[in-house]
């Protein structure tokens, strides 16, 4: 798949914008500030609903508009799908070839991306929640019941913390509620971290002969998912389901009196092991960085796998972190296979016939103009 067509209007530092994409690698150059970022959100916001960089939507919208409009024309294997998404400040609405979605879960799904930017290089190194997002993201782009699971549980979630409080201050004496709360609470997060275990499963498949690939054989991968209940991978859901049960029995009271939600995904972490060893703790920044990347790269994989074409892939300012052998073998796993975008100051230095070949842009201010 590949984006043919990309309009904007009042997104961010771009009043308006109409680019016409080639199906190779296009380069997207300017000084910083310009505006190559944006473009690249643009394409991520209009795969994903959501920006990788802020929660805040009010962000996306130029200064003193209304709303902003990204519309995308995606080219499939069964031809060409329009979409488009208007942000404004009520809210999201989203059009898959010019009919209106109902919920943005059905939505999400129908134009794949990968994103590899610097703060990406943190999925190893950063907090949990860099590693929870990321998951919870991924496996959306392919499952919308998982998209429409999380949703849910982020709702009931936040009503079970909201009672937990009341009942931390007083305000509150009835458990009876608390139960009901967590019997949902508890269906919904049996549902999330067995998509997850599936999920991690295949995603170390694929990744273990990339690592491999550009350890140059000398390290092996493993990806180790850390639940905040003693659940495992080979547990079916009615094993999950008692185990999480006799946890929130024994951590009832310690909830009630914290006023918080101990237990289930939210908590929960990912865990990357090269030659036994945690690489967060233990790893070279090269390691962290091998890792990064084959993981990324594996991702790709893995979605093509799952739908059977190839999303399409955003490098933002990501080549210029990366030494030239982990960038040769960036650029030659997705020769002439993926569809991808790269933004960068200069490609000075970048000696390789992938970007040789590719489409160039020049960003000036919210402007974009082909160059080559």
């Amino acid at each position: 798949m590949y984006i043919e067509q990309l309009q904007l209007k009042n997104y961010r530092n771009y009043m308006e914008l109409d680019a016409q994409f080639e199906n190779k690698v296009n380069v997207i150059l300017g000084e910083n500030a310009q505006g190559k970022t944006n473009v690249m959100e643009s394409i991520y916001v209009l795969a994903m609903a959501k920006s990788h960089r802020t929660s805040n939507d009010k962000e996306l919208i130029s200064w003193d508009k209304e709303y902003a409009k990204i519309e995308g024309r995606v080219k499939k294997q069964h031809g060409s799908l329009p979409l488009q998404l208007i942000i404004s400040k009520k809210g999201k609405k989203a059009k898959c070839n010019h009919i209106e979605q109902q919920k943005l879960s059905q939505y999400v799904g129908n134009m794949n991306v990968v994103m590899f930017a610097p703060e990406d290089l943190n999925l190893v190194k950063g907090s949990p929640q860099v590693r929870r997002r990321f998951i919870d993201m991924e496996i959306g782009q392919v499952s919308p019941i998982y998209l429409h699971d999380m949703g849910q549980f982020q709702k009931v979630l936040q009503q079970r913390n909201h009672y937990l409080k009341l009942l931390q201050t007083k305000k509150q004496t009835d458990l009876t509620m608390l139960d009901i709360l967590t019997e949902q609470f508890i269906g919904l997060a049996v549902k999330i971290i067995f998509k997850r275990f599936e999920f991690l499963q295949l995603l170390e498949k694929w990744a273990i002969p990339i690592h491999q690939g550009i350890s140059r054989g000398l390290e092996t991968l493993k990806m180790e998912y850390k639940p905040s209940v003693d659940v495992s991978e080979g547990q079916g859901l009615s094993k999950m389901l008692e185990v999480y049960e006799q946890k929130y029995l024994k951590v009832k009271h310690k909830e009630i009196e914290r006023g918080i939600t101990l237990f289930g995904p939210h908590r929960d972490d990912l865990l990357f092991i090269v030659n036994e060893r945690d690489v967060q703790t233990f790893g070279s920044q090269g390691q962290q960085r091998t890792t990064a990347l084959s993981v990324k790269l594996a991702e790709i994989e893995l979605i093509r796998s799952e739908i059977g074409e190839y999303p399409i892939l955003l490098l933002d300012d990501v080549l210029s972190e990366l030494d030239d052998y982990r960038q040769s073998h960036l650029l030659n796993t997705i020769q002439g296979k993926v569809q991808t975008f790269v933004t960068t100051t200069s490609v000075e230095g970048i000696d390789h016939q992938t970007l040789k070949e590719a489409s160039t842009y020049r960003v000036e201010t919210g402007k974009m103009n082909r160059i080559q």
